[in-house]
């Protein structure tokens, strides 16, 4: 790990994992939020703009528990993106 970086793994998941695969670890700036992860990976443009994009519903967890785009994530955090999921 480089000082002043937070190392973060992401996964991804259902339609999102066909676009992107399976997951990355990234860095990331320390007091990275959620949204500005999501927004990071949008600006990298391509299939990231389109899976991730702004207007689309996504669910997040951040290590394995539910979570709202304003969680801080840490050193050594599992983020995960993946679309509402339905029953019936």
């Amino acid at each position: 790990m480089t000082a002043g970086v937070t190392t973060i793994k992401l996964r991804y998941f259902a339609s999102i994992r066909e676009a992107l695969g399976t997951g990355e670890t990234i860095e990331v700036a320390p007091g990275a939020t959620v949204a500005s992860v999501r927004d990071a990976l949008i600006a990298r443009g391509g299939a990231y703009a389109s899976a991730l994009a702004r207007g689309r519903a996504l669910r997040c967890a951040l290590d394995q528990a539910m979570c709202d785009e304003g969680e801080l994530v840490g050193d050594a955090a599992e983020l995960a993106f993946f679309p509402p999921v339905t029953g019936g």
